[in-house]
């Protein structure tokens, strides 16, 4: 069975610059993409005062880290953005 509708340009390409509006669909996901972020980093840092076991607590803590780079990045290039209003 074949596919319809998908061509070689819609799958797996990238966009050679970010568009100068998005959708409410994309703010949607964007915003919930940072809260699940900063909820993984919270959650590792929060386990990771609990464990007694010294491996799994640095990874826990790598993990937290890891998460909050990645919020701090996303942030970062969101910020970097012009400033754009609708009139």
């Amino acid at each position: 069975m074949q596919q319809q509708g998908t061509s070689p340009q819609t799958q797996g390409s990238i966009m050679p610059q970010p568009p100068t509006m998005i959708s409410t669909k994309d703010h949607l996901y964007i915003t919930d993409m940072l809260s699940w972020t900063l909820l993984a980093s919270k959650k590792a840092h929060f386990y990771a005062g609990f464990c007694q076991n010294a491996e799994l607590k640095t990874t826990l803590e790598q993990a937290g880290q890891m998460h909050q780079r990645h919020y701090e990045q996303l942030l970062q290039h969101l910020n970097n953005q012009p400033n754009q209003t609708n009139q």
